[in-house]
């Protein structure tokens, strides 16, 4: 085995995904193993752990997985080299622009339930305080 490659074990706890999550992935083809070993054994590269890292960011902000597949096509198209059109190319930046602007506003989004959460929390520790004990 390369020492550029990983098992799956390597890579579950290098993104803190679990082996049926990252299998899952696979599965819906949102990442493919780079290789496999003499045994049959997934194996991976820095690569493809960026790609689990980024689905795992993805995750909690309440992306599908077909978005999460759409913005990994998207970025795999710009990171290929290929020669894109500057239609191509902005077409790519715009879908991409997209997925940042969405991101935004879901992380905003998060802050104001946190926000109402941590005042409920406070409500709840000042009628505490107010509360005599039995």
């Amino acid at each position: 085995m390369s020492s550029e490659h990983m098992q799956i074990g390597e890579v579950a706890t290098r993104t803190e995904l679990s082996l049926r999550t990252i299998r899952h992935y696979e599965d819906t083809g949102l990442v493919i193993p780079s290789a496999r070993s003499q045994g049959g054994f997934r194996l991976y590269t820095e690569s493809d752990v960026a790609r689990l890292m980024v689905i795992r960011r993805m995750k909690p902000l309440g992306f599908t997985l077909d978005e999460m597949r759409a913005l990994l096509e998207a970025t795999d198209r710009l990171d290929m080299g290929e020669e894109l059109s500057p239609e191509e190319l902005e077409k790519l930046l715009d879908r991409i622009r997209g997925f940042e602007q969405a991101a935004q506003q879901r992380v905003e989004d998060l802050r104001t339930q946190l926000a109402r959460a941590e005042e409920f929390a406070a409500t709840l520790v000042e009628r505490l305080t107010r509360t005599p004990a039995p």
